[in-house]
């Protein structure tokens, strides 16, 4: 893997720190460190406040990778940057990369968007447009990757679409990257707006647990040691998944004649839950498809 290579975080807010958190952790030995594409790493906001709190947060961390903080210099950070992490909101990436300069100065680079509902081709499309005319004999590499929230706790499972344009060396830097922050997928684009959608539903599972930690308060348990034994029971259930087991199988070898689980299911079964849960992520698909026709 080519090494020494300068990364710039365009939106470093919480998914970018997360991200950039995961490389320092996992460069803060010498061993991680040699495996490591980057020797230096711009962390790009839009204010000043931002970015001292981030070198605030970072000041004296243990990696060997050199740091600098920019803020509202998008084209500065870019042109200073080999890899560049696209990491605004998805509704201010039209005028990020109308920055004058901006596009001339990804040119010929590796770019990552974690913007949720902008394909590859819509990217692709704006550089395009937005290119100077000498920038234009170069080839930028547009990629996606969607982590999920916990990137923070470096259990994330991101999802990534590859162009046909990236070559060997540059999917090993986006694996390696999103690798330190927890599990990679790589998945075609016409699959990538459900896997997008996959990603969130950590928000609507976080809706059954905190259900499950009322009615166990209701019943006089204190949330905090139903958070406890219920996280213990995911981190179960988690593990059995990746193990192969099927849900279905799973519910029917814990559910005995006149049980108390069996009471449970037919309670979320008689609510709808289970087709509320296929609706989300239809419904959450649907929406970054109309999003990308906008």
């Amino acid at each position: 893997m080519e090494s020494k290579l300068t990364l710039a975080i365009i939106g470093c807010g919480n998914m970018g720190s997360a991200i950039l958190s995961g490389i320092l952790d996992a460069t803060s030995t010498s061993s991680n460190s040699n495996e490591c594409p980057f020797t230096h790493i711009i962390a790009c906001t839009k204010s000043q406040a931002s970015s001292d709190k981030l070198e605030t947060r970072y000041t004296g961390h243990s990696s060997p990778i050199q740091l600098d903080f920019v803020a509202g210099d998008n084209v500065t950070a870019a042109a200073r940057a080999d890899v560049v992490i696209l990491g605004c909101k998805p509704y201010l990436v039209g005028s990020v990369l109308a920055e004058r300069g901006f596009c001339s100065a990804i040119a010929g680079k590796l770019v990552v968007s974690i913007i949720a509902g902008k394909t590859i081709s819509i990217l692709t499309d704006t550089i395009a447009m937005n290119l100077s005319d000498w920038s234009r004999k170069y080839t930028t590499v547009v990629a996606r990757a969607i982590p999920n929230v916990a990137a923070s706790v470096r259990e994330s499972m991101t999802v990534v679409e590859l162009p046909e344009a990236a070559s060997p060396n540059q999917v090993k830097i986006i694996e390696w990257m999103f690798s330190q922050i927890g599990m990679v997928k790589v998945i075609g684009g016409d699959l990538f707006d459900c896997g997008s959608m996959l990603m969130a539903s950590l928000a609507t599972v976080s809706v059954a647990v905190d259900g499950i930690l009322d009615g166990c308060v209701a019943e006089g348990m204190r949330r905090a040691d139903a958070s406890e034994m219920t996280a213990q029971c995911l981190l179960g259930l988690a593990k059995m998944l990746k193990d192969g087991h099927h849900p279905a199988v799973l519910r029917e070898s814990i559910s005995s004649p006149r049980g108390c689980t069996i009471q449970g299911l037919l309670a979320v079964e008689k609510a709808g839950v289970r087709s509320a849960f296929a609706e989300s992520i239809i419904a959450g698909t649907g929406h970054l498809k109309r999003l990308q026709k906008e």
